[in-house]
Formats: C-alpha cells, sequence, structure tokens
C-alpha cells in the first residue's frame, strides 16, 4: 500500500463519516476520483441512504472521471435496487481502477461488486486501511452479519459509580462539554435508546440539541407494560421526531391508542422470563426495521440487562469527580457475576478530557 493510496482512501473515511446516523439501513460509504494528484469528484452517501457516494463523486467529476482512480471505502454494490449498480456505474464512466478498503458482505453483493468491475476491465485493488473502514462500518457489518444493530451504552457517573443520589438527583452529575460529546454520540447514531424507569423518571426528549445538526435520531423506549406515563416530552414530540416503543403483549389498547394516535410506532417483541423485554428480541426486531447503530443511555436494569446478555459492543463513559456514596443509585443494576471470570470485559480504546470530567471509550474483548 503507498502513501497516496492511504491518503486518498483516509479522505473517502472523512467523508464516509458524514453519514453516520443518517444513511440507514445502508452504509454510509464515502468516495474520492483522482486524477494524477488532483481530486476531480467526491461524495457520500446521503441521508436516507440515496444517492450512493459512487454516484454523487461521478457526478460531481463529470468528464473527468474517466481515467480516474475512485477510491472507495466500501465494495461497490452490484444489484439493481432504488438506484442502479454502482459497479456499473463507475465502469460506464471510464473508471480506469478502483481502491477498495473494505468488501460488503451483504448477500447481494459479497464480491459481485468487484468481480463487476474487472470483467470490465477496470483493476481493483483491496483492503486499503481495512481496519479503519471495519471500525467506520461496525453498524452496517453488525445488522448484515449477526442480525442486530451495533450497540452502544453510555454511561456519565460519579467517581464511584453512581447516577444520582438517593433521592434521584441526577442534573447534573458531568458538565456541559461531556453533555455535548453525548449529543455528538447521539448524531452519530441511528437511534437513542432508553428503559422504560428512565423514560419516567427523567421525561427525556433524547434529541441532539446545540450542535446546529438538522437530523435526529430514532427515539427508542423498551417498556413491557408501556407504563411511561411521565416521559411527556416524548409523547408530545412523536410526529417530529420518531418515537419507537418496544414493549410485550397484553399491553391495555388505550394505552397503545394513546401512543399510536401520538404518532409513535408500537413493536411487539418477546418478554424475557415473563417479566422483562427480551434484548436479543427487540434488537432484532429493530434490526429488522432498519437500524444499524445503537446508543444506549440506560438506566441501570436496561444496561444491565444488555450487558448480561452480552449484547454491548462499546462502552462510553463520562466519570465526574465528584463522590455520592454506597446510597447513591448505582449506574448498572445487579449483574449476578459470582466471579471475576464471569464478568463482561472490554478493552480501552480512547480517553479524553472533556472539561472537567474524563471520557473513556471501551471496546468489547
Amino acid at each position: 500500500m503507498t502513501d497516496d493510496h492511504a491518503r486518498h482512501m483516509r479522505h473517502a473515511l472523512a467523508l464516509a463519516a458524514r453519514g453516520l446516523g443518517r444513511v440507514w439501513p445502508n452504509p454510509a460509504v464515502g468516495c474520492v476520483l483522482i486524477q494524477g494528484d488532483r481530486v476531480v469528484g467526491r461524495g457520500w452517501t446521503q441521508a436516507g441512504g440515496r444517492p450512493h457516494a459512487e454516484a454523487v463523486a461521478l457526478a460531481a467529476a463529470g468528464d473527468a472521471a474517466r481515467g480516474a482512480t475512485a477510491y472507495v471505502t466500501l465494495e461497490p454494490c452490484s444489484h439493481h435496487g432504488q438506484t442502479p449498480p454502482c459497479a456499473s456505474a463507475l465502469a460506464e464512466a471510464g473508471v480506469a481502477r478502483v481502491v477498495v478498503a473494505l468488501g460488503d458482505p451483504d448477500s447481494r453483493v459479497n464480491g459481485r461488486g468487484l468481480e463487476m468491475l474487472r470483467d470490465a476491465g477496470i483493476k481493483v485493488l483491496t483492503g486499503v486501511l481495512e481496519d479503519e473502514a471495519r471500525a467506520l462500518q461496525a453498524g452496517f457489518l453488525s445488522r448484515v452479519s449477526r442480525g442486530r444493530p451495533w450497540v452502544t451504552l453510555k454511561l456519565a457517573a460519579s467517581f464511584d459509580g453512581r447516577i444520582a443520589t438517593a433521592t434521584g438527583e441526577s442534573r447534573w452529575i458531568t458538565g456541559p462539554e461531556a453533555r455535548r460529546l453525548v449529543h455528538l454520540e447521539r448524531a452519530r447514531n441511528d437511534a437513542v435508546l432508553v428503559g422504560g424507569g428512565t423514560a419516567r423518571a427523567d421525561d427525556p426528549a433524547l434529541t441532539v440539541r446545540g450542535l446546529g445538526v438538522a437530523h435526529q435520531p430514532v427515539r427508542v423506549v423498551w417498556s413491557r407494560r408501556l407504563d411511561l406515563a411521565g416521559a411527556r416530552a416524548l409523547h408530545a414530540t412523536a410526529r417530529e421526531v420518531p418515537v419507537w416503543l418496544c414493549h410485550g403483549s397484553g399491553v391495555d389498547p388505550d394505552v397503545r391508542d394513546h401512543w399510536q394516535g401520538a404518532g409513535a410506532r408500537l413493536i411487539d417483541v418477546p418478554t424475557g422470563g415473563g417479566r422483562q423485554i427480551d434484548p436479543a428480541a427487540a434488537l432484532a426486531a429493530m434490526a429488522e426495521a432498519g437500524l444499524t447503530r445503537v446508543f444506549c443511555e440506560g438506566g441501570g436494569s436496561l444496561a444491565a440487562s444488555l450487558l448480561a446478555a452480552g449484547l454491548v459492543d462499546e462502552l462510553v463513559g463520562f466519570t465526574a469527580g465528584v463522590a455520592l456514596g454506597a446510597e447513591g443509585q448505582p449506574s448498572i443494576s445487579a449483574l449476578g457475576v459470582d466471579r471475576l471470570a464471569e464478568a463482561p470485559r472490554f478493552r480501552l480504546v480512547e480517553t479524553r478530557r472533556a472539561g472537567g470530567d474524563a471520557m473513556h471509550r471501551w471496546r468489547a474483548v
């Protein structure tokens, strides 16, 4: 791999990242067209997943695409959907070479895009910055290969791991810089998830604020009985920003009508042991509906259920320099761990300062 290949692919990856949270169920892809060392076209998958990155870049390049090298972060699609195959579009534009970071495991593609390019006489190079592309595509890859979204669990807690005082006071344990980073994380995900207890107690809006972004993630609540009388903000804004409610069977019809009448989408999922939403089933239903990246903001019971089921891919923690003591509310409910070897393990991948707080990111081992 040459330095030029890496440089141009980093450019394409940076473009692809602009689509995170906006393009589901499609992957967030970036494409850069190079003539010599000059960028003649670039693009990324647009909101809603159309048009694709390659189409945007080719339109920008026009005739300059002929003989160019295309740097694409994911294998160009090979199937006819709402748009023609991107592999065909690259060939018809006269691109001479295509450099790809990562193959597409979707059964409709999975090597066929690369084959179409080669059959058209185009030189193909693969695996350039593959690890970086795989990290960027974690949500899409999870949905395709595992049938569930990539799950990031966020915890904002005191130094001793408490999310509220004994009386329930929690605003604000962390400072404004940490809260701004939380909004940035929301913007990069397809959905924000909370449990019914958090929705009732905090009446959260779960929207992205203060960043100047136009799009909003889907707001998802897991509540077996839909007993969400305190979730006034979600009910009042369900027609403006999507609200999805995952619930168990046997919900009161009046309660269903109350939420559906407000514009919420109701998703019936099995319950685990008859008491709580089955987390694996709920995530599978969310993936079936198109979601690829989910940002879970608690509370403690939901966090524990996801961790216990091995369904957390990433932890994002914000730790404040304050101690609340054992009487405070823990950030994670009981996990039933008797031996250290049974505890969920994660590896540290990032630490940074967030104003007066610390931010740390961990990935599942």
